[in-house]
């Protein structure tokens, strides 16, 4: 067995706590795309043997609900695309404890920007055909295949196709990946019409988090913890 450490690519700090383990490098993007490359820039391909993304993602397939776990088979972003390794695939969910939970496998489409609205999900469904949508998945899988690594994802649906993302959840995140409570309050403050939206986001996203702590059995343990502000 190869005694290197897993790369493990999150893009918000709960996402990084909940998959720290033993063998686990976690890397935390702050669900910034540049940042992300740039973490991955100066990190050393050598002493991993193989990547994975996890962590939350938008639901395309109108039959994923919010909590639905999905292990990608492929990612793409624009014209390129990158296939999943079958053995980190297996191994995920064989160690993940996720035998209880019904495993969806589907394609990944990564974006540089959050996609919100319903009309814009649907667009990428159509033109690609993938499960879900995330900002991190694409750029882990260039990483992984340009060093020559075994790439696998596994994402869990926050919000589902048919729930549009209220702009202030999306702009509330700190650097380190965390959430600005206090960005959130204001925004309420100005506008209450967004508090029932927002209310169906967090429990969406609380939901996605309890399916992703299901999965926690092949990141249990402690490792080293490489975020925006480390």
């Amino acid at each position: 067995m190869d005694p290197r450490p897993v790369l493990i690519v999150t893009g918000l700090v709960q996402e990084a706590r909940i998959a720290t383990g033993p063998g686990m490098t976690v890397i935390c993007s702050s669900s910034d795309p540049a940042q992300l490359r740039a973490l991955l820039s100066t990190f050393d391909p050598l002493s991993i043997r193989g990547v994975v993304s996890f962590g939350v993602a938008g639901g395309l397939d109108p039959q994923l609900k919010s909590g639905a776990v999905v292990v990608a088979t492929e990612v793409m972003a624009g014209e390129c695309r990158w296939l999943a390794a079958d053995a980190l695939s297996d191994e995920l969910i064989a160690g993940a404890g996720i035998g209880r939970q019904t495993v969806f496998r589907g394609g990944l489409v990564g974006v540089e920007k959050v996609v919100t609205g319903q009309a814009g999900k649907a667009a990428l469904r159509s033109a690609t055909g993938a499960a879900a949508v995330d900002m991190e998945s694409h750029i882990a899988a260039d990483y992984a295949a340009r060093a020559g690594l075994p790439f696998a994802a596994l994402r869990v649906v926050s919000d589902p196709a048919s729930r549009a993302l209220p702009e202030l959840a999306t702009s509330a995140i700190k650097p380190n990946g965390d959430i600005d409570l206090r960005k959130v309050l204001r925004g309420i403050a100005r506008n209450p019409s967004t508090i029932r939206a927002l209310v169906s986001t967090g429990r969406d996203f609380n939901r996605a988090l309890r399916s992703l702590r299901d999965c926690r059995g092949f990141f249990l343990g402690q490792t080293s913890l490489v975020s925006a502000d480390a």
